[in-house]
């Protein structure tokens, strides 16, 4: 999985309860890449309440 900050259209507002800005914290993201067993993880610590989830949002019309 490729999360591209820069592509969201829910950055901003979102940034901040965003999975990427929280593994991000010490620097500015913009590119992150996750393999399925690390995107699997982070959706089950998000689901327990144990990080918050990912906020991405693309706009699919530009695809």
């Amino acid at each position: 999985m490729l999360i591209e900050c820069d592509e969201c259209t829910a950055r901003g507002p979102a940034c901040g309860d965003c999975v990427v800005s929280f593994l991000t914290i010490t620097r500015r993201p913009q590119t992150i890449e996750v393999d399925e067993d690390q995107a699997a993880a982070i959706t089950a610590m998000s689901q327990g309440g144990l990080l918050p989830p990912l906020r991405l949002v693309r706009d699919e019309r530009a695809s």
